[in-house]
């Protein structure tokens, strides 16, 4: 099931998107059937419909969730970022502000008096479903609420600069989420390929992550509490690279779609 939030007009709302019949859901042809209030914490079957029904052409799909926090995870691909620094013996992680979060086909805003490299880093994105602390492995599934495509952006300069990651991860729309929310894809072993202006720059499969999700949602809610809505941001492979204004980046997840967003240098 692939859960949008969406806009129509002046009403923002959630809906279920629709194939009909051409086997590409969310392409040309899919609709979105709007639900009544939002789907967090309810049992899928309890889901309810107002009626309303938008071609996805016709609606502006927007970040899937506005989560409290956004924590994210580096070094959990061979070969990711953290270069020559060598696995991590445990997961390490960093938060990205919920003002970071952008949807599908916002701009990637370029602040480029502050930052002169900034980079795209193609991830899986899992959304939290339920609120939950000291979740152990096994029962991770049970407040997983679904999966979507995220871009950590990040400006690698002030990154090496600062020695930290807060400035580096945390301008506003360094977090791309989208197109929605799949519900019922298995995260083992997913194709993840992020393209800029059409060339592959990034491709691995989640079942070479260090950590998988299970023990990443075990780790993280050893130390905070996860709320409906948060996001976990579950690493980048090998290949993050620059981008510059006018650049067209996507990142695509078997299984679960493909986000796209264009980087405009901000005034």
């Amino acid at each position: 099931m692939r859960i949008a939030r969406f806009a129509s007009g002046d009403e923002v709302a959630y809906g279920i998107v629709e194939d009909q019949g051409n086997g590409a859901s969310g392409g040309q042809g899919a609709v979105v059937a709007q639900l009544q209030g939002h789907p967090f914490g309810a049992d899928p079957g309890s889901l309810r419909f107002t009626g309303a029904r938008f071609p996805v052409a016709d609606v502006r799909l927007l970040a899937p969730v506005l989560p409290s926090k956004v924590v994210a995870v580096d070094g959990n691909y061979p070969g990711g970022p953290r270069g020559s620094d060598g696995p991590p013996a445990e997961p390490v992680l960093f938060l990205k502000p919920s003002t970071a979060v952008a949807g599908p086909q916002d701009s990637i805003a370029y602040p480029a008096k502050i930052t002169e490299r900034i980079e795209h880093e193609g991830e899986l994105a899992v959304i939290i479903g339920r609120l939950c602390r000291d979740v152990p492995p096994h029962r991770a599934a049970e407040v997983i609420f679904g999966y979507a495509c995220a871009n950590d952006v990040t400006a690698r300069d002030l990154a090496e600069r600062d020695g930290q990651w807060t400035r580096a991860k945390g301008f506003d729309t360094f977090c791309p989420l989208g197109p929605w929310i799949e519900t019922e894809v298995d995260p083992g072993d997913l194709d993840l390929t992020t393209r800029v202006n059409g060339e592959v720059r990034q491709q691995a499969r989640t079942s070479q992550l260090r950590f998988g999700v299970p023990a990443l949602i075990a780790y993280v809610s050893q130390i905070m509490t996860l709320l409906p809505g948060d996001v976990l941001l579950t690493g980048t492979p090998a290949g993050a690279g620059p981008l510059t204004d006018g650049d067209e980046v996507s990142v695509s997840i078997e299984g679960i779609g493909t986000l796209t967003n264009r980087v405009v240098t901000r005034d």
